[in-house]
């Protein structure tokens, strides 16, 4: 089995193209010289973090958003005495300048995500955006109609990255997935990419702040066929729901509304894959390719 890193089929560019990237390559550079003192590896220090390797491997080269409260856990694990948090104003204006670079449409969701302390996913036909790895989102991207030039697809797969930033958030939400088996065997971006893409849903499924369950396909027809779903609850608001059909987004804020696809997520939650079976069937699939 080949575990080939999307960073090796291409080179990175940096998340930003203003002033902002010498910003984060500097901030990347100084987590990597105190990990490094520290003499910890990236996943020695993801594992105190309670966040992916990858992620810590990104804000190092500088192409990804190191979170607010990323830096200030960081200067924490690193003993830094505050060298991390020097920054935490400017990156908090960057951060919103990067919100800010969503499309209108997403806007909205975007900032209610940021912001929520529960967040649930459904993924149907396609793997949730908080779960996509990097060959996988620039795949979907990729094959996108009407085509994108590839300016385009950098920062879309860039924005869809960074926020996964949101597992590394303390306090954390609490967060739930429930995936259809189907996502665990269409193989987006090739098998490598697919290989790497089961390993994160390994990787985020066994976080002690997550839950991830797969509805088997011996399940048969279940209360959700009809798509994917998100719910959330806004800090300081009711919960609410976010649909999207090629490109169609709703965010669904009525009681009424919201209570449906409360109501569904619950009864295919219950007809899911607990969280130990299904990290086990993940397994089973990775072992089979």
């Amino acid at each position: 089995m080949n575990d080939l890193s999307p960073r090796e089929e291409r080179p990175e560019r940096p998340l930003e193209v203003d002033g902002t990237a010498h910003l984060f390559r500097t901030l990347g550079k100084q987590i990597k010289t105190l990990r490094e003192l520290m003499g910890l590896t990236q996943k020695e220090l993801a594992q105190r973090m309670h966040v992916s390797e990858d992620l810590v491997g990104s804000i190092e080269r500088g192409v990804r958003l190191p979170q607010v409260d990323f830096l200030e856990r960081a200067d924490v694990v690193l003993e830094a005495r505050g060298l991390l948090l020097a920054s935490v104003e400017e990156v908090r204006e960057a951060l919103k300048k990067a919100r800010a670079r969503h499309p209108d449409w997403f806007r909205d969701y975007a900032n209610a995500e940021a912001e929520a302390k529960a967040l649930h996913y459904y993924g149907h036909q396609g793997v949730p955006g908080m779960l996509q790895t990097e060959a996988h989102a620039r795949a979907i991207f990729t094959a996108y109609r009407p085509l994108l030039d590839e300016a385009t697809i950098e920062k879309r797969v860039a924005d869809r990255l960074d926020r996964q930033q949101l597992f590394a958030r303390w306090p954390s939400p609490t967060f739930s997935f429930v995936l259809d088996e189907n996502l665990l065997m269409r193989e987006v971006g090739g098998r490598e990419a697919h290989i790497v893409q089961l390993h994160r849903f390994l990787e985020i499924g066994r976080l002690r702040t997550v839950e991830l369950q797969v509805i088997p396909f011996g399940r048969g027809v279940h209360a959700a066929m009809e798509g994917s779903f998100t719910l959330l609850h806004p800090k300081g608001r009711h919960q609410v729901a976010y649909t999207e059909t090629y490109g169609y987004p709703r965010l669904l804020t009525g009681p009424d509304e919201v209570r449906i696809f409360s109501e569904r997520y619950g009864i295919i939650r219950a007809g899911a894959l607990s969280p130990d079976e299904s990290l086990a069937l993940i397994e089973k699939k990775l072992g089979e390719l």
